[in-house]
C-alpha cells in the first residue's frame, strides 16, 4: 500500500500532453561544499518569485551527495520576519512511501502555491515562523535522483520509469509517457524499509548542517504526514541514538518535536479504523448499505482476516506473511471505499476526480525555466514507484515498525511530540489516530480530556488533548494535508509545538508546566453534519474557500460547450471508479494465483 496522492498518475499524463517534461540540461552554476565524512553539498539561491515572495527571505536548493549513486535534493527557506540565523530549524518530509516532499512545499505549508498558471504567496507559511528545509527522500522521490538517465514514464504500467538509449523520444515512448530525464530507476539503490531509510536522512541532515551552519545553531524539529507516522518516529529516535553514540566529526542534532500530520503509524489500528469511519464520521454520510457494511466488519474482524493476519504479521515477522496480510486488509477495507463509493480518500466530503489541493505544482516543476532556477538534474515526478514497490517487498506498510515505542522514547527524553488529523480523511483518518493516542498512554494522558482548539480569528478550528508533551487534536473540515484546508489553524499548532507551548491556547509555556493537562470529554463526538459534502464532481478549476470549508460557488454551465464540459467530467470520474474497481479485481486474483 501507497500512501500517495490519488491524482499522482492523471497528473503525470497531464505533463505529458502539454509537453512539459524534456531531457533536463546538468546545471552549471551549483557551489560545492564539504558535507559529512566524504559527502558533498552542491546548491544554488533560488532567484526571488520562483517560490518565496517575500523580500529579503532567501531559499537555496541542490543536492547532499551521499555517494556516487545517492543524491538528495533539498530546498530551504529561511525564517520570514526573523533573523534566520536565530530561528528554529524545521525538516519536512512527505510520506509515501515515495512521495515528495514538494508535496508539502507546494500544497500545503510551504511559502508558495500555484494555481491558474501562478506563483501565489501563502500568508500561513510554516517559515513564518521556522526555517524550514523540504527533503525528497530517499533517492529517486521527486527531484532527487541515483543517476540522471534518458528515459519515459510508462503511464500504461503504474507509471514506471524505463530507460531510452539517448536523448530522443521514440515513437512507442511518445504513445506511452513522458520522456524527459529521470533518475536510473534501479531498486538496489533505495531503501526498502522505514529502518533501512533512516541512516540516509540522518547522513542527509549532518552534511546540509555542515554546509548550513548558521542556520543550524537552534532547536530542530521534524514535521512529516501520512506515511510519516512511520518515517517521524523511527527517524527521530535514530536521531537521537546517533547523538548518544558521539561520532566523531558528527553534529548532535537538538531534536525538540515531532510534529505527525494524518499519520500511519500502526497499521493494526488503522486498518479496523477504516471500517470504523463508515460507521461513525462526523459529516453523516451514508457510505455503504448494511449488506457491505457486514461484509467489511466480518473482513475486518472475522477469524482469519484482517486482524489475525496482521498479528500473525507481527508475530512473525516474515516478508510474505506481512505481504499477504497487507494485500488481504488493503483489498478488503480500503479499495471499497474507492470502489464502492467514488468519493476521495483523501477528503470524503468530495467525489473523485477531486480539484484538492491544487495539483498545478507538479506542470510548474517540470518548466526548464523553474528546472535551471532551481539546479534540478532531472524533470520532478510526485511520487516514486520505485520506492513504493521497494517498500512493499518487506510489507513495511504492514508492520508497526516500533513506532508507539519510539514516541513514548522520544517523550522520555523530552521530545514534544504532536499528532493531528483532519476528520474528513479517511486514508489515515482521526478515529485511528485517537485510538493511537490512547494506546501511547503518555504519563497523565488517561486523565486528560478534549477540549477546544482556540485561535486568535475566534473560530473553533478542532478540539485538542494533551498531556505535557503529548498531544492529540482533531481538526474540523480539513482533509488528509490539513494545512491546505486548514491553514491558519496548522500555523498555530505548529508554532505552539516547535515553541513548546500547551496546543490549545498556546499561552502556557511547558517548560515550567511539565503536569498540564486538558479536561473534558475522553473522546471527540461533535457531529459537523454536511454542509461542506459534495454530490456531484467539482470543476477541475474549483477554488476551496479555507473560511467556509467548501469549494467557492462555481456558476452554471451557461452554454452547451461548459454543460457538454460538465458532463464529460462526470463521465470520466464514473470511467476512473470502474477502471479502478476492474484494476483492483486483477490484482486480487493475480496474489491468489501466485498463493499468497
Amino acid at each position: 500500500m501507497v500512501r500517495v496522492l490519488s491524482a499522482v498518475a492523471p497528473l503525470l499524463v497531464l505533463a505529458a500532453r502539454l509537453g512539459l517534461a524534456q531531457f533536463v540540461e546538468p546545471p552549471t552554476d551549483l557551489v560545492t561544499r564539504q558535507g559529512f565524512q566524504d559527502t558533498t553539498v552542491r546548491f544554488k539561491e533560488v532567484p526571488h518569485g520562483i517560490c518565496e515572495t517575500v523580500e529579503g527571505v532567501k531559499s537555496y536548493s541542490g543536492f547532499v551527495d551521499l555517494s556516487e549513486n545517492q543524491h538528495v535534493f533539498f530546498w530551504f527557506f529561511e525564517a520570514r520576519n526573523q533573523n534566520p540565523k536565530e530561528a528554529p530549524l524545521t525538516m519536512w518530509i512527505n510520506g509515501g512511501p515515495g512521495s515528495s516532499s514538494m508535496i508539502g512545499l507546494f500544497q500545503e505549508l510551504g511559502p508558495c502555491g500555484v494555481k491558474d498558471g501562478k506563483v501565489y504567496q501563502n500568508p500561513y507559511a510554516w517559515n513564518n515562523v521556522s526555517n524550514m528545509l523540504f527533503i525528497d527522500e530517499p533517492v529517486t522521490v521527486g527531484l532527487s535522483y541515483t543517476k540522471a538517465v534518458p528515459a519515459y514514464v510508462n503511464s500504461a504500467f503504474s507509471s514506471r520509469t524505463s530507460v531510452l538509449p539517448n536523448n530522443t523520444c521514440p515513437e512507442y515512448a511518445q504513445n506511452q509517457g513522458t520522456c524527459g530525464t529521470y533518475s536510473l530507476p534501479q531498486s538496489n539503490l533505495v531503501p526498502n524499509s522505514t529502518q533501512n531509510a533512516a541512516p540516509f536522512v540522518w547522513k542527509t541532515l549532518q552534511s546540509w548542517m555542515k554546509a548550513f551552519p548558521q542556520y543550524s545553531q537552534k532547536d530542530f524539529h521534524i514535521a512529516t504526514e501520512s506515511y510519516g507516522g512511520h518515517y517521524g518516529p523511527v527517524f527521530s529516535r535514530y536521531i537521537l541514538d546517533q547523538n548518544e553514540k558521539n561520532i566523531e566529526g558528527a553534529k548532535k542534532i537538538n531534536l525538540k518535536s515531532l510534529t505527525l500530520n494524518n499519520g500511519w503509524i500502526d497499521p493494526s489500528i488503522h486498518y479496523p479504523a477504516y471500517y470504523n469511519i463508515t460507521q461513525n464520521n462526523p459529516f453523516g454520510i451514508e457510505f455503504y448499505n448494511k449488506s457491505t457494511s457486514e461484509e467489511l466488519y466480518h473482513a475486518a474482524f472475522g477469524p482469519g482476516n484482517c486482524a489475525d493476519r496482521l498479528k500473525a504479521c507481527r508475530d512473525l515477522g516474515t516478508d510474505q506473511v506481512c505481504y499477504e496480510a497487507d494485500s488481504f486488509c488493503t483489498d478488503y477495507l480500503e479499495s471499497p471505499f474507492d470502489i464502492i463509493t467514488g468519493r476521495d480518500e483523501y477528503d470524503v466530503r468530495e467525489l473523485t476526480p477531486d480539484p484538492f489541493p491544487y495539483g498545478e505544482y507538479v506542470q510548474y516543476l517540470n518548466t526548464a525555466a523553474v528546472q535551471k532556477a532551481i539546479g534540478a538534474y532531472t524533470n520532478f515526478t510526485e511520487a516514486s514507484q520505485l520506492v513504493g514497490d521497494a517498500f512493499r517487498v518487506t510489507a513495511d506498510d504492514a508492520r508497526e515498525s516500533g513506532t508507539i515505542e519510539d514516541i513514548r522514547h522520544l517523550l522520555a527524553n523530552d521530545v514534544a511530540v504532536t499528532l493531528w488529523a483532519g476528520d474528513a480523511d479517511f486514508n489515515c483518518n482521526y478515529l485511528g489516530s485517537q485510538v493511537v493516542s490512547d494506546v501511547v498512554n503518555h504519563r497523565g494522558y488517561a486523565s486528560s480530556g478534549y477540549t477546544a482548539l482556540q485561535t486568535p480569528d475566534g473560530v473553533k478550528h478542532g478540539e485538542v488533548r494533551q498531556s505535557g508533551l503529548f498531544s492529540f487534536s482533531r481538526i474540523y473540515k480539513a482533509g488528509h494535508e490539513i494545512p491546505f484546508y486548514q491553514p491558519e489553524a496548522a500555523l498555530h499548532v505548529f508554532n505552539r509545538s516547535i515553541h513548546n507551548h500547551d496546543i490549545a491556547t498556546g499561552h502556557v509555556d511547558l517548560t515550567s508546566a511539565s503536569n498540564y493537562k486538558t479536561h473534558g470529554p475522553k473522546e471527540s463526538t461533535f457531529k459537523e453534519g454536511n454542509s461542506t459534502v459534495q454530490y456531484s464532481v467539482l470543476p477541475s478549476n474549483s477554488t476551496y474557500d479555507t473560511a467556509t470549508g467548501a469549494p467557492v460557488p462555481v456558476p452554471k454551465a451557461r452554454s452547451l460547450k461548459e454543460a457538454q464540459e460538465l458532463e464529460f467530467i462526470q463521465l470520466r470520474a464514473s470511467e476512473k471508479r470502474k477502471a479502478n474497481a476492474a484494476a483492483k479485481a486483477a490484482k486480487r486474483a493475480k496474489r491468489r494465483s501466485a498463493g499468497y
